[in-house]
């Protein structure tokens, strides 16, 4: 009866506009750049004026926190425990941005026991309510987890460089996830790029292969430059479109955000109505 009365409620919700759009942003492997991606996209959103949400899901091993300059008292990890109800470990970062911290201390990443992933599920009821997007973002890699989640949201960008390995990393991961569902849409983002031709080269490579293998045609949501300023804002633990919005890649970040929203991108959403029946499926699914 409490998923016929969910369904019920999120189809009245979606009805009047109300749900989020969930993004799951991913890598094949660590230091893409992903989590810098995710905040200084989720400021070109908020930009916009959209009300935006991180969510870090790296458990354990987390870092939006430290590329916000913030320090929050809880994270998911403690919502996940029981210890704290979903609104209380929602942090707010400058100029309005929301985020909850993946925390750290643990040496291993987290797997969901059922009682953990049902207080998931309503904190994402709860949460999807509350805003236009919310952006997962997910530590490099897979396992059953995390990729019961990108399979279930309703939108996947894949943070990819130019390098070899970093290419054929993404492409394994979308591959892995395309054996899992194989309706679900990628869109892609070429990060550290130092010449024009080197980025769109690496990613026609990547396309190409997904097209070859696996009959799966990718978008390219944008290219991302090497700059000195990513650096830069690191260090001093604010986002370069804050610090630096007149940089090259601060002007090319908000191009990428303005393709996301633009109603061409946006017709080919799926809408959040599905999100949370889809990730309870596929969790109970083998479960018994």
């Amino acid at each position: 009866m409490r998923d016929q009365a969910e369904t019920l409620r999120l189809k009245m919700l979606k009805s009047q506009g109300e749900l989020s759009k969930s993004i799951a942003i991913i890598s094949g492997k660590g230091g893409v750049g992903k989590s810098n991606f995710s905040t200084n996209f989720a400021y070109a959103l908020l930009s916009k004026g959209k009300k935006v949400l991180i969510i870090d899901m790296d458990i354990g091993m987390g870092n939006i926190h430290i590329l916000l300059g913030a320090t929050p008292q809880y994270s998911l990890k403690d919502y996940l425990h029981g210890t704290k109800e979903i609104d209380e470990i929602v942090n707010t970062a400058p100029r309005g941005l929301t985020f909850i911290s993946g925390g750290s201390g643990l040496d291993s990443v987290m797997e969901w026991s059922a009682e953990m992933f049902e207080r998931l599920i309503r904190a994402f009821e709860h949460l999807q309510q509350a805003y236009d997007f919310i952006l997962f973002d997910m530590g490099a890699g897979a396992t059953q987890s995390s990729i019961e989640l990108i399979v279930a949201v309703d939108e996947i960008i894949v943070i990819s460089t130019t390098e070899p390995t970093s290419i054929t990393d993404a492409y394994s991961m979308m591959k892995f996830i395309c054996l899992q569902d194989a309706d679900k849409s990628f869109s892609i983002v070429s990060n550290r790029v130092s010449k024009y031709d080197d980025g769109n080269d690496a990613i026609t490579r990547l396309q190409y292969a997904m097209r070859k293998f696996l009959g799966k045609e990718t978008k390219l949501l944008g290219f991302l430059p090497e700059d000195p300023v990513v650096h830069k804002a690191v260090l001093a633990q604010e986002p370069f479109l804050l610090l630096f919005p007149n940089a090259p890649i601060t002007k090319r970040m908000m191009a990428i955000a303005e393709t996301f929203v633009s109603p061409s991108s946006s017709d080919g959403f799926k809408t959040g109505e599905g999100f949370l029946g889809k990730l309870r499926s596929l969790f109970t699914k083998g479960r018994g």
